[in-house]
């Protein structure tokens, strides 16, 4: 028998330990395949500041009880400058708890793309005594924030009903001197005062929000809006004893549209001009929303005595149904039995009021203006209302107009609305003395306003 060659005796070795290490490789290649493109979730809280995935603090971690009684405030206040330290830090409110949280004030500068995720649930405290006399306005408040997000599946409740039979209100989430500020997703409900408050802020978008309390809730705004700009509020379903959005003083460029509104007072430009203050409002659309038992529908506002304009306003495409007056513009509003009677006023012009279709319960348009200083540009476009079925008595079907001037067109229905704004032509002819003085120095005063503001609350 011959001896086999060293070079056979080589391949037989080599082919003998290759193929071994390829079934080792291929068994730790199955064993360790569910590790490839795994995804990172909020609930993992990874707070490794150095990796791929954003630092996530849950408010468990920092000594919350989440049994709806202990306060927990501490516990979100630690875990909000923990995430403020970190680019695209996210603060969780875990789902399947409650989280009593009392009075605080949540601060920046941060780290941009910093996120709150609520996905349980967070409770005001039910008494008013328990509440520090220093927050009484406000429970949760955001103040100095940038590139920030509130999103999650949860609630906020402000557990408000002890509060809506005493004088003192106060409000539920509110923003302060915040830019680039993103909301959404969220509910919030039966706040003490508004729900949802910016002021003095820019950038803001609130979509697919629910916000809801109880028609007999007074005081009880879904989103009130001051000296901001550059507003989105769309996509969402707001039901409240006040008004659905309430825009005020030094608001411009704001859009408002698809929400459901109703119960509520509507959506509102104002009260503007309280005790001889400036109102400045400017560049705001309001369309494609729904409107279902609400005192008024599309509303402007304001105090007699006050200073400042309201212009290029546009509510368009409102469905209405069963709304006591879905058309206001009253510059005689009053909160209480008897307001002085006074001449100054807010300015108000080029306000389009265009496709408002439905049914009234009361009359179909009221547009009060000023006896000084009247309202001019207001166009009425294709609008048709009708009485609604369910109230036959007490209906007034030809509303009231006072001194408005501007063009209709389209189908009018009720036909009366056609005399509700008289010609530009006839208002030439009456207008009073120095009123286009009157109006340039209103305009100065807005810009000069305007200017103050800015440059006082950061």
């Amino acid at each position: 028998m011959k001896r086999a060659s060293p070079v056979l005796l080589f391949l037989v070795l080599w082919l003998f330990v290759f193929s071994t290490f390829s079934t080792e490789a291929r068994k730790y290649g199955k064993k360790h395949k569910m590790h490839k493109n795994k995804k990172h979730k909020y609930g993992d809280q990874n707070n490794s500041p150095d990796g791929a995935f954003p630092t996530v603090f849950s408010i468990l971690s920092f000594g919350a009880m989440a049994d709806g009684i202990s306060d927990d405030s501490k516990a979100l206040s630690a875990a909000w400058k923990s995430a403020c330290n970190f680019n695209g830090g996210v603060v969780i409110i875990p789902s399947g708890f409650k989280f009593l949280i009392k009075p605080v004030t949540l601060q920046g500068p941060c780290m941009p793309n910093l996120v709150l995720q609520i996905d349980g649930t967070i409770l005001a405290p039910p008494e008013i005594g328990s509440w520090p006399k220093n927050s009484l306005y406000q429970w949760v408040n955001f103040k100095w924030v940038q590139n920030f997000t509130i999103q999650g599946t949860g609630t906020a409740d402000g557990q408000g009903s002890n509060w809506w039979a005493s004088s003192q209100n106060n409000q539920a989430l509110r923003f302060y001197a915040s830019d680039n500020v993103t909301v959404r997703d969220i509910s919030i409900i039966n706040s003490p005062l508004c729900h949802l408050k910016f002021d003095n802020s820019k950038g803001v978008q609130v979509k697919n929000v629910t916000i809801y309390a109880p028609e007999y809730s007074p005081n009880t705004d879904g989103i009130h809006l001051q000296n901001s700009q550059d507003i989105e509020i769309m996509h969402s379903d707001i039901g409240t004893g006040d008004d659905c959005v309430s825009i005020q003083t030094g608001c411009s460029n704001i859009h408002v549209h698809h929400i459901n509104c109703g119960p509520g007072h509507g959506i509102s430009l104002g009260g503007l001009g309280k005790d001889k203050s400036i109102a400045c409002v400017s560049n705001i659309v309001v369309e494609n929303i729904i409107m279902q038992n609400t005192l008024y529908g599309a509303r402007i506002k304001t105090w007699q005595g006050g200073l400042g304009s309201v212009t290029n306003v546009t509510f368009s495409n409102i469905q209405v149904s069963d709304v006591k007056v879905p058309i206001t513009i009253d510059q005689y509003y009053c909160d209480k039995s008897v307001c002085a009677n006074q001449t100054e006023a807010v300015a108000i012009s080029g306000i389009k009021f265009d496709q408002i279709i439905g049914t009234y319960t009361s009359q179909p348009i009221r547009l009060a203006c000023s006896n000084s200083i009247p309202c001019v540009d207001v166009d009425l476009v294709s609008i048709e209302l009708k009485p609604s079925p369910q109230y036959t008595s007490g209906l007034d079907h030809q509303g009231l107009c006072w001194n408005s001037y501007g063009n209709s067109s389209g189908p009018l229905v009720p036909e009366s609305m056609d005399y509700c704004v008289r010609s530009g032509s006839e208002y030439v002819k009456r207008k009073p003395t120095g009123l286009d003085w009157a109006l340039r120095t209103i305009a100065t005063s807005c810009e000069a306003h305007t200017l103050i503001t800015a440059s006082t609350v950061r």
